[in-house]
């Protein structure tokens, strides 16, 4: 994963009111970041593992161990990038994510359609 972004790994003091002005509400924004953590995690993890199995040996032998310098290398820099959460966090704070509540999408669904409803009631 290439990063566009310098993130910093350290941690850093937040406004919890710069969060929850876009979705309304900070716990909602907490899944937000929560599930979009839980993405880069994971395509983290394949792209690790993927990276790994390209040193992985053939032997079967489970007493053979091998230090391998360019896996070492490839583990270190995984370890150094920012944690998932903070990369959420920025992609979140820079606008970068997209995200919907299907919640909320049909309590306002329903809201129109009583408001129609009114409305030709109303002109009946």
């Amino acid at each position: 994963m290439e990063e566009k972004k310098k993130i910093p790994n350290t941690t850093i003091t937040r406004n919890t009111a710069e969060f929850s002005q876009m979705t309304g509400n900070i716990y909602e924004t907490v899944a937000v970041l929560s599930k979009r953590a839980n993405q880069i995690a994971a395509e983290e993890k394949k792209e690790l593992h993927k990276k790994i199995e390209e040193f992985a040996n053939n032997n079967d032998g489970i007493d053979e161990y091998y230090e391998n310098r360019e896996q070492i290398d490839v583990v270190r820099r995984f370890e150094q990038m920012p944690k998932p959460t903070l990369v959420a966090t920025e992609e979140y704070l820079d606008h970068q994510l997209y995200y919907r509540n299907p919640a909320k999408e049909d309590q306002e669904q329903q809201r129109m359609e009583a408001m129609e409803n009114a409305l030709i009631a109303d002109n009946q």
